[in-house]
């Protein structure tokens, strides 16, 4: 009988080392390897000349790094051949231990100063660009951006051109940003009556935009929602942005009439979560003119 329960122990204690090891594995990659995924969207009204257009979407850096001085998330862009390069937001991050917010600024810097290198790069803010120490900080963080020619659009748009045809990228100011900015909706409004789009993209941080499925509004990229945190089969995550449990539009393309909104599950971390099944992300969308 002793022998027995000695052997019951034992394969317990094995069973249980075997899982202990294979959820710090998993556990591990999930929060340590880069992977691009790619999405091809097919649309009637795009221009022939964006036809095969590449966009790479990152996000939700919270002043991670992939390698020394990022080398592994610029070779992964690098790899992905884009035409531009969109960050949605939250680069930057107050709450994590070791790295303050002045070391998150250098991080940034160089990863910025490669990625400009590759091909023009264009953001917007998060809501943690406006809670890492004040509005001067924030501005003074913008300001290096632009100062290595990333370009800043806070509520503003650009035209990109090939040839005679041209498509328009907007960027949407984070909410919490300036209590008198234009609401989204206003902006995106006042866009499509001054330039009448062939082609609408939006960048936008969070995922839960209220332009999703808007008229007139062709592609969202958004970030925000770290992809739910904990992947499991059957959700789309355990854990959204504001701690909801069983959070949507939290990684992947969800269309809504007309709209397509792409979602990143992001770069790093904020403090206090990790991740499951969920690896950093670097979101290539290809853009196709349906024939």
């Amino acid at each position: 009988m002793k022998n027995r329960r000695i052997g019951c122990l034992g394969v317990f204690l094995f069973i249980l080392t075997v899982i202990t090891v294979t959820v710090v594995v998993i556990l591990f990659d999930s929060n340590t390897r880069l992977v691009t995924t790619e999405y091809e969207l097919y649309y009637e009204n795009l221009p022939e000349s964006f036809d095969g257009y590449r966009i790479v979407l990152l996000a939700d850096l919270h002043g991670a790094e992939h390698g020394d001085d990022n080398k592994r998330l610029v070779d992964a862009v690098r790899d992905a051949n884009p035409d531009i390069i969109t960050i949605a937001g939250d680069l930057v991050d107050s709450y994590q231990p070791g790295r303050p917010v002045e070391k998150q600024f250098d991080i940034v810097q160089t990863l910025v100063h490669q990625l400009v290198r590759i091909a023009p790069v264009y953001y917007v803010t998060g809501n943690h660009e406006w809670d890492i120490g004040g509005v001067s900080v924030t501005e003074q963080f913008l300001s290096m951006l632009r100062e290595n020619d990333v370009i800043v659009l806070r509520n503003q748009h650009r035209q990109l051109t090939i040839g005679n045809d041209s498509i328009i990228l907007a960027g949407v100011e984070d909410p919490g940003g300036p209590a008198d900015m234009i609401k989204p909706d206003d902006f995106i409004s006042n866009v499509m009556d001054r330039e009448n789009p062939d082609f609408l993209i939006v960048l936008n941080h969070r995922n839960n935009s209220p332009l999703f499925g808007k008229q007139g509004v062709d592609l969202i990229l958004s970030g925000h929602a770290h992809g739910g945190m904990v992947r499991l089969p059957f959700t789309d995550g355990l854990i959204g942005a504001q701690n909801e449990i069983f959070p949507t539009y939290t990684r992947g393309v969800y269309t809504r009439g007309e709209t397509n909104m792409v979602v990143t599950a992001g770069l790093g971390n904020h403090f206090g979560w990790t991740r499951f099944l969920n690896n950093p992300q670097v979101v290539v969308v290809e853009l196709r003119a349906e024939k």
